[in-house]
């Protein structure tokens, strides 16, 4: 038995030039000459027989996510690494009344400490057979002033990512949930790439009313969209409004970011309320979640659309039919994608990860195949828990 011993959660910093907080919340955007400083999680998982699974988050590091990780990972010390399911499952309840985001790194964690038990890829544990992932550039919310601050800022910023092998694109709007304004830029960059990119459009629930997003998606008709994704301020969870939303336009709706794990999902589905599912490993209570919510979208009949990027997402997609693109989330003109700087490896989610194939490989190392640099993140460190 690979019984836990320690489980290590490090909060670090790192600055990020060129962009900024905007709006509210978390939402960040362009401006020159700014430095944002950022905080990630890097997440450890010892054995007694000397094995370690790490992780570093690309999106779940919130403090509320921070919080839930703290209070699941008490309950894996003296279990067995390899026991996922049983982990996954007990795990599961005990965070029934939160989020459950604090869940999915540490089943992260588990998968590539078993892969590297086994001396194989987390992609080869799942029956992963997709080496390149066919990937869409998905921009930052648009800017006051600078950056993505106009459609023709967003339709040059698409021909700059035409240009370096994307073949997708995708949009996020503006921070101020402008309907007309949300409409003339869907339409002003179809007019200009959308002849050789396929276009999607996430007004990530800042649309204010119904009629917003039915005018909004009207106008993703017309352009002939992909697919129109959490586009208003119920914050992506009425199932009944989005059935209404779907009678009345034929862009197919992506949903469920916002609900988290299979059996919502599958409600959702149930209810008609969307034509895609979302899933994301961070979210969705890790890869052995994820895996379940692709499975039942493909029950379904169902694609199932990975949220965000990194190693887990890209081993994860590797093993699913129906998914069509990793997101390489976010990025825009002058300013990078807010990832931590910490692989020592070659792997990178920056915007030139692209191949000229319009896709990204899957990592093929142990584990999820990717190496950190715990210098740095123990360097940069602000705060340090250890369960043992």
């Amino acid at each position: 038995m690979s019984k836990i011993r320690k489980v290590e959660i490090i909060d670090f910093v790192f600055d990020v030039p060129n962009l900024q907080r905007t709006g509210y919340g978390l939402h960040v955007g362009f401006k020159r000459g700014a430095t944002l400083q950022v905080v990630k999680n890097a997440i450890a998982i010892e054995t007694n027989d000397g094995l370690r699974g790490e992780y570093v988050t690309n999106w779940c590091a919130s403090p509320a996510t921070r919080g839930e990780m703290e209070m699941l990972a008490p309950f894996l010390l003296g279990r067995d690494a390899l026991q996922r399911e049983a982990l996954f499952d007990d795990l599961k309840r005990e965070i029934r009344q939160w989020s459950g985001m604090g869940h999915g790194p540490l089943d992260i964690c588990l998968w590539d400490l078993a892969g590297k038990k086994c001396g194989v890829s987390v992609s080869e544990l799942i029956g992963g057979y997709r080496q390149r992932l066919p990937v869409y550039a998905s921009t930052y919310l648009g800017d006051a002033e600078g950056g993505l601050d106009c459609k023709e800022a967003y339709a040059a910023f698409a021909e700059q990512c035409s240009a370096l092998g994307f073949r997708a694109y995708k949009i996020h709007g503006w921070n101020d949930g402008d309907a007309r304004r949300e409409a003339e830029n869907v339409l002003h960059v179809a007019k200009v790439v959308g002849d050789h990119m396929v276009l999607m459009l996430d007004p990530a629930n800042q649309l204010r009313t119904f009629s917003d997003a039915l005018y909004v998606g009207r106008a993703c008709d017309e352009a002939s969209y992909f697919w129109y994704e959490d586009p208003f301020r119920d914050n992506g969870k009425s199932a009944f409004v989005h059935r209404k939303l779907r009678e009345m336009l034929t862009t197919p709706l992506l949903l469920t970011e916002y609900v988290r794990g299979i059996e919502p999902k599958a409600d959702f589905i149930v209810a008609g309320g969307t034509d895609f599912l979302r899933v994301d490993p961070e979210y969705d209570h890790g890869i052995t979640g994820a895996l379940r919510v692709a499975r039942l979208g493909e029950a379904f009949g169902l694609d199932v659309e990975i949220h965000a990027c990194g190693p887990a997402h890209r081993h994860l997609m590797s093993a699913m039919r129906n998914s069509n693109y990793y997101e390489l989330a976010l990025v825009g003109p002058e300013c990078p994608n807010v990832i931590a700087p910490v692989f020592t490896c070659g792997y990178s989610d920056q915007l030139d990860c692209v191949g000229q194939d319009g896709c990204v490989p899957v990592p093929t190392g142990p584990g999820l195949g990717v190496s950190y640099d715990w210098d740095f993140i123990r360097k940069n460190a602000v705060a340090n828990r250890m369960f043992a």
